[in-house]
């Protein structure tokens, strides 16, 4: 394991127990059989029922979770060791049916089996990726004929923007980028206690991402042999990515009101695969 993954597997190993207990999670929803997809993946994904589904970077599986209690049958991968026992901690006390896998995107092949109609990957996920390229050659190899490729994130554009206390306030005209828009080989290295989904500083603080750009994100998926269904540009997200922004009735979070020129926040698409 080279240095940077491992020091991002050490903060997600930590990450795991606080979010267990997060409302950002609502693991208590998942319990009782009301939990839902975030209000972007819900208008965009559709009926998943009787549908065989890879979910890359699962987390500890909540997502992966609530579309197997749709009716889908679910494969999770993540690189935690402590998010897959917690993943399948929750798959059998809630009955559901989901298989989780412990292990590395890009060993992905040599640990899973098959073909699948669905490969789903939301929310923080590809920053964490050096090697995009091979990350779509991976979720392609794994769809059948027809199948396709969701995928809903931040959009590169506003990883950007400082996400410091008062240093985003577009309403006032202040905007201040951080971070690069552009690919590097060399990763963005963050040493940062805090945590989006939680009140809980991590002792692994040290963390290490890689930007992904529009028209990286788009060609790589086209060389992987995929054909764009969507793309859509979003002005929500599912967190509090930087502090000025506000918490809409649906749960997601927006610019605050006379923000001008308002910018994307997140970008989803579905590609498939032809047959």
């Amino acid at each position: 394991m080279d240095q940077y993954r491992a020091a991002n597997r050490a903060k997600w190993d930590e990450l795991v127990q606080p979010h267990l207990t997060s409302g950002f999670y609502s693991v208590d929803a998942l319990r009782d059989g009301t939990r839902r997809l975030d209000p972007i993946v819900e208008r965009e994904l559709g009926d998943v029922s009787g549908l065989s589904i890879l979910h890359l970077q699962c987390h500890f599986g909540l997502d992966t979770l609530t579309l197997a209690r749709r009716g889908a049958r679910v494969t999770g991968l993540d690189f935690s060791p402590e998010a897959i026992t917690v993943a399948r901690g929750l798959a059998a006390e809630t009955g559901l049916d989901a298989t989780f896998v412990e292990g590395d995107l890009y060993a992905a092949p040599e640990l899973i089996e098959g073909a699948f109609d669905l490969v789903f990957t939301t929310w923080g996920t590809i920053c964490w990726l050096p090697d995009l390229a091979g990350w779509a050659r991976i979720a392609s190899g794994f769809l059948k004929p027809g199948g396709a490729l969701y995928y809903a994130d931040c959009h590169p554009m506003a990883y950007v923007w400082d996400e410091g206390e008062g240093a985003c306030t577009p309403a006032t005209g202040h905007l201040k980028a951080k971070y690069p828009y552009f690919h590097d080989t060399a990763p963005t290295v963050l040493d940062d206690p805090d945590d989006y989904g939680s009140d809980h500083k991590t002792e692994n603080t040290l963390t290490y991402e890689w930007a992904h750009p529009v028209g990286e994100i788009v060609t790589t998926v086209a060389r992987a042999g995929l054909v764009f269904e969507f793309l859509h540009e979003h002005t929500e997200i599912a967190w509090a990515l930087l502090p000025s922004l506000v918490q809409q009735e649906s749960g997601l979070h927006s610019w605050p009101a006379g923000t001008d020129p308002v910018l994307p926040l997140s970008l989803s698409f579905k590609a498939v695969k032809p047959t």
